[in-house]
């Protein structure tokens, strides 16, 4: 197998038989031995009949079926897992990120021998909060993640083999796939383009501000050196203001007390409590982790031969 096209599917129906159709006919500009590999995440809409229907006349197309939502991050392994071309082609569905970029990634594959050719978003679409807040997430990850990854890197990229075959060695349950991406080494290449946009994402505030969670988590301990030494600081601090409590308090001078008193309580209080859920976070990476439990479940697995849906 010389080429595959990796997606996931989840509330896709829209978007399926165009992607085919595109992702189609770039792939046979390189070969005409391609297989284009859909994952359907438990998605609720009917993109796994859809995308069975187009099977049923598309020998090129194969439909992994998973028994329930695991997630954008893992359905993409999975895929990528059952890819079985020598250059493999990770793109989402919903043709924000074109399948016409098959044909320039694989160009500047072959024009440098790079192993990775994956793509950069020129500008944020959205509004000034998306727009401006996507870019705070991206300062926070290069600030704390120690992880290079690329600013305003998306799904979109082309990877021979041999990068796949060692990127889906990593099985954490939970992490950020784009800093797996990055961690896999190899020789790497990012290209700008254009995204479009649909409107409304499927990622929600707080999905994108989970994902910016996994992300430090996954790859950081610089926020526990940040609570130590928080907590080292706050502790001289308030030795310092003892001392002068009890000097104040020996030549005579009474405190009201009450606001100060008040504001220590709850602004020490909420911040003892930041930074157990912080410590709390990695903690719960821990025990999902040694639990061992499968990556994902595959249901149904359909080839061009199969006809689960039709009869």
């Amino acid at each position: 197998m010389k080429l595959s096209i990796v997606t996931t599917l989840y509330q896709s129906t829209p978007f399926i038989e165009e992607f085919v159709r595109r992702a189609g006919l770039e792939a046979k500009k390189i070969t005409n031995d391609y297989e284009i590999v859909m994952v359907d995440d438990g998605s609720p809409d009917n993109s796994l009949i859809t995308a069975c229907r187009i099977g049923e006349s598309d020998p090129h197309l194969r439909i992994i079926e998973l028994s329930r939502n695991f997630g954008h991050h893992k359905a993409m392994m999975t895929g990528l897992d059952y890819a079985r071309g020598d250059l493999v082609f990770l793109i989402d569905v919903d043709l924000e990120e074109p399948p016409e970029l098959l044909t320039r990634f694989y160009d500047e594959m072959k024009a440098a021998g790079w192993d990775v050719v994956y793509g950069l978003q020129k500008e944020r679409k959205g509004g000034l909060i998306k727009k401006y807040g996507g870019k705070f997430g991206w300062w926070l990850i290069k600030l704390l993640v120690p992880v290079n990854m690329p600013f305003n890197l998306c799904t979109v990229r082309l990877m021979r083999s041999s990068y796949v075959r060692q990127l889906i060695r990593h099985k954490e349950h939970m992490t950020a796939i784009g800093g797996l991406w990055v961690l896999t080494g190899f020789r790497q290449h990012g290209l700008l383009f254009d995204k479009l946009s649909r409107g409304e994402s499927a990622y929600s505030f707080v999905k994108r501000l989970r994902a910016l969670l996994d992300s430090v988590t996954s790859f950081s301990h610089v926020p526990l050196y940040g609570v130590f030494f928080l907590g080292l600081a706050i502790f001289f601090m308030s030795f310092l203001v003892t001392v002068a409590l009890i000097i104040r308090r020996l030549t005579g001078y009474v405190l009201d007390g009450w606001i100060s008193v008040m504001v220590s309580v709850w602004s020490l209080g909420g911040l003892i409590l930041l930074c157990i859920g912080l410590v709390g976070l990695y903690v719960s990476r821990i025990f999902i982790e040694t639990k061992n439990r499968p990556y994902v479940i595959i249901r149904n697995l359909f080839e061009s031969s199969d006809r689960p849906l039709g009869e």
